[in-house]
C-alpha cells in the first residue's frame, strides 16, 4: 500500500467503494448512487491512487473485487455506519427523516405486513421512502453489509451480532377451489390428490414439506411454483391442493376455500431480523415499534 493520506478520504469515497463491491459492477454501481460510470470510473481511481491498490480487475462483464478491496470494504461499511451517527441527533423526529429503509421479505410476508406498515411510518414520516427486496433464506451477510436495514423471515440466521423477535405464529391449513372439489375428509383423501407447493430456488422447500416427508408423508406434486404468488393461477378451476400458511388467505389467496390439515403440524414463526449496529438505533426502534404494532392490528388474520 502507497503512503496513506487520511485526509483525501470522504464519505462519497467510502460509499463509492461498497456500492463497486456489493454490484461487481462499475455501471451498476453508478445507477445505484445516481451518477455517470465516467464519475465512478474517475473517482475509482482516485481511490487506488489513495491505498496503492487496483481495488477492482475485470472479470467478463463484472469486475471482481482484490483481498485489499474487500477487506477496505468491510472498514469503510463501519465508518459509514459512524458518520450517519454522527450526523443524527440525539432526538429522533420521524418528521425530519429524508431517506429510503431497505426491507428484505419475500412474498407472503411483503402483502400481509408491508403496505401496511408502510401507511403507518409514512403518518409520522411523509420524507420516508421504502425499498422491497427478496430475503430468500436472509444470511447474516446480508444484515451485516447492510444490504436491508430489517428483514422479516421465518427462519433467522444463527449467529452471535443478529438480533431478532418474533411477530407471530402462522398455522397452516389447506387450500382449495371449492368450485372443483370439497375439503379432504381424511389423510388418505390428502394423499389421493395432487398438490401445488412452493419451491425457492435454488430447490429449497417449505418447511411444512419438509416435516411432511420426515413424517413418511409423500404426496404427488402437479405444480411448484418459486413463490406464494404463483399458486393461485394453478389452482384455480382445479382439484389441486395447497398446504400453506393461513395468512395467505389475505391477499394471494384470497377467496379460495381452506380446511383443516389432516395431520398434525408445527406452527410457522415469523421474525423481524437486524444488525445490532441498530439495536439502540432511535430510528430502528421507532420501525420496529411500528412493526410490532402493525402486526398486532392484523392478528386477526394469522395465527
Amino acid at each position: 500500500m502507497s503512503k496513506f493520506d487520511y485526509f483525501d478520504l470522504d464519505g462519497r469515497l467510502l460509499r463509492l467503494l461498497v456500492a463497486v463491491h456489493e454490484e461487481g459492477s462499475i455501471t451498476r454501481a453508478a445507477q445505484r448512487l445516481g451518477v455517470t460510470q465516467s464519475a465512478v470510473s474517475h473517482l475509482l481511481d482516485k481511490l487506488r491512487a489513495i491505498v496503492g491498490d487496483p481495488l477492482f480487475v475485470k472479470s467478463g462483464r463484472s469486475v471482481v473485487a482484490t483481498a485489499q478491496a474487500g477487506e477496505l470494504a468491510e472498514r469503510a461499511r463501519l465508518l459509514l455506519d459512524q458518520m450517519r451517527a454522527f450526523g443524527t441527533p440525539s432526538g429522533f423526529d420521524p418528521a425530519t427523516v429524508e431517506r429510503t429503509l431497505t426491507i428484505a421479505a419475500n412474498d407472503l410476508q411483503r402483502d400481509l405486513l408491508l403496505p401496511a406498515l408502510f401507511a403507518h411510518l409514512r403518518l409520522a414520516a411523509p420524507g420516508l421512502c421504502l425499498r422491497v427486496v427478496p430475503s430468500h433464506i436472509p444470511s447474516p451477510e446480508l444484515l451485516r453489509e447492510d444490504r436491508c436495514q430489517l428483514a422479516i423471515s421465518p427462519r433467522p440466521p444463527d449467529a452471535g451480532d443478529i438480533m431478532q423477535k418474533r411477530l407471530f405464529e402462522d398455522r397452516y391449513v389447506v387450500f382449495y377451489d371449492a368450485s372443483r372439489r370439497t375439503a379432504p375428509q381424511s389423510l388418505a383423501d390428502y394423499l389421493a390428490a395432487e398438490h401445488v407447493t412452493v419451491v425457492y430456488e435454488p430447490q429449497r422447500h417449505l418447511d411444512i414439506d419438509d416435516h411432511l416427508l420426515r413424517q413418511g408423508i409423500k404426496r404427488r406434486f402437479a405444480v411448484s411454483v418459486a413463490g406464494f404468488s404463483g399458486i393461485a393461477p394453478f389452482l384455480v378451476d382445479s382439484p389441486y391442493l395447497a398446504t400453506l400458511p393461513r395468512s395467505l388467505e389475505a391477499n394471494q389467496l384470497a377467496g379460495f376455500a381452506k380446511a383443516a390439515t389432516p395431520f398434525a403440524c408445527p406452527a410457522m414463526p415469523m421474525y423481524a431480523i437486524w444488525h445490532q449496529r441498530y439495536q439502540h438505533d432511535p430510528m430502528h426502534r421507532w420501525l420496529r415499534d411500528a412493526l410490532a404494532a402493525v402486526t398486532q392490528q392484523l392478528e386477526g388474520r394469522v395465527g
